[in-house]
């Protein structure tokens, strides 16, 4: 099915944007709905009921092995004939939504190019997912690759990527998803809220750094994303959801997707490659530039994007300090990003607002068309 041809196409009549900045009663129950979500501690399920499912839903018997995960169950399944699958599943119904919202995206982008993301299988009935008393859930391809958090990390393979995440965003551009308006602390109509959650975060100099940057989205960056376009977001592709294939770039766990502005991608991204403070961005100019060959950013965005990069990266050191005060037995995986987003928001730190877009600018300038 592709992109543009599916029942997912959105009509006319765009959804209704997000308020950005937004302090009113909707955005605070916004916000708690969506702590609420991620306060919850991963469900178990016994394999012999994963079982029952794959063999009650698909037809199909293999062996189990459980994943880690952060909100839903996580299963590799692989077949007697060789095949795997992952299999997401929750006993909370609240996750039918995230479900829908996933395998309907990816069912979307499944005949798209210049990116690559798993294939869903369908259920007996035809389905995209399935529920029954207890459970929930739908059933994709493991894609075989290499997570680019594993992967030496070069200039090409940075471009490559933001090209790919380009395509990416401009096959999301068209869609109208079931679920992509529910509670998810990660959407950025969450972030100026986010400052509630500062006094779990360590003394520290990068502390300063993190409520800095927040202050700044929700006070001088927030009311200006109504200049940029709005749409369908993947909202979470870091280094773990980015696997180098043999057929391209790929895209795995959209769990975190839904209506936001299309910059925000690409922000989310280069948050995780600020690595090197010898780049004024920190080596992502080379994901900008790749991005911006295939989606050209307006002035506006180009404004923004640096903001925007260093919120993020506040956003998940607030997110995961909170969760890991949460779920202490879980702090390790929870963590796994926290340092680099520290050492990106202390590169970052130094740029002026001029000299952040200047530096946008001049990666934009190096894209290859």
């Amino acid at each position: 099915m592709s992109a543009t041809s599916n029942e997912f196409v959105r009509d006319d009549q765009a959804p209704s944007e997000f308020s950005a900045s937004s302090e009113s009663d909707s955005g605070q129950s916004y916000f708690r709905n969506s702590l609420e979500v991620l306060a919850i501690r991963p469900p178990s399920v016994e394999a012999g009921k994963l079982g029952d499912a794959f063999l009650r839903h698909y037809g199909l018997r293999g062996t189990i092995e459980v994943l880690s995960s952060e909100v839903e169950h996580t299963a590799e399944v692989v077949v007697p004939a060789g095949d795997h699958f992952i299999l997401k599943t929750s006993p909370e119904p609240a996750a039918l939504d995230s479900f829908r919202f996933q395998a309907a995206a990816m069912s979307a982008l499944s005949n798209s190019t210049g990116f690559v993301v798993p294939q869903i299988r369908k259920t007996l009935d035809g389905t995209l997912t399935f529920e029954e008393r207890g459970m929930c859930g739908y059933l994709q391809r493991k894609l075989e690759g290499k997570p680019l958090h594993q992967a030496a990390v070069s200039q090409d393979l940075l471009y490559r990527t933001g090209q790919a995440l380009a395509s990416l965003d401009s096959a999301l551009g068209s869609l109208d998803l079931p679920g992509m308006h529910r509670p998810v602390l990660w959407n950025i109509q969450c972030w100026p809220q986010l400052r509630e959650l500062e006094e779990y975060v360590v003394l520290s100099p990068v502390a300063d750094l993190v409520r800095s940057a927040i202050h700044e989205y929700a006070d001088s960056i927030a009311h200006r994303l109504h200049d940029v376009s709005w749409q369908v977001t993947h909202n979470d592709p870091s280094p773990y959801n980015m696997l180098a294939t043999d057929h391209g770039i790929a895209f795995i766990d959209f769990g975190d997707g839904g209506w936001g502005p299309r910059i925000q991608d690409l922000a989310i991204a280069a948050s995780h490659f600020v690595r090197d403070p010898g780049f004024a961005l920190g080596g992502a100019e080379y994901l900008i530039a790749g991005y911006s060959s295939v989606l050209p950013l307006s002035r506006r965005e180009a404004q923004l994007l640096v903001a925007l990069v260093r919120a993020r990266q506040s956003a998940l050191v607030l997110i995961n300090y909170w969760r890991s005060h949460l779920f202490p037995a879980d702090a390790a995986y929870i963590m796994k990003n926290v340092a680099r987003a520290e050492h990106g928001l202390s590169i970052l730190a130094p740029l002026t607002t001029a000299d952040a877009e200047t530096a946008v600018l001049r990666a934009m300038n190096s894209a290859v068309r």
